[in-house]
């Protein structure tokens, strides 16, 4: 079974860094140097404290 994860690019030049799911992310593109800090909209999963109450 393959997973389709999102790819991970940089922002500068879109040479794929990566493929994966992340909350905060900070990586550095070996082609431009550029230093790409990515972080998610919301987390994946929360805490049971966290979650709405019906």
């Amino acid at each position: 079974m393959q997973m389709d994860l999102p790819q991970i690019r940089c922002g500068a030049c879109h040479r794929k860094l990566g493929e994966g799911h992340y909350r905060v992310l900070v990586i550095k593109c070996p082609r431009c140097g550029a230093l790409n800090h990515m972080k998610a909209a919301e987390p994946l999963c929360r805490n049971a404290s966290e979650r709405p109450k019906a």
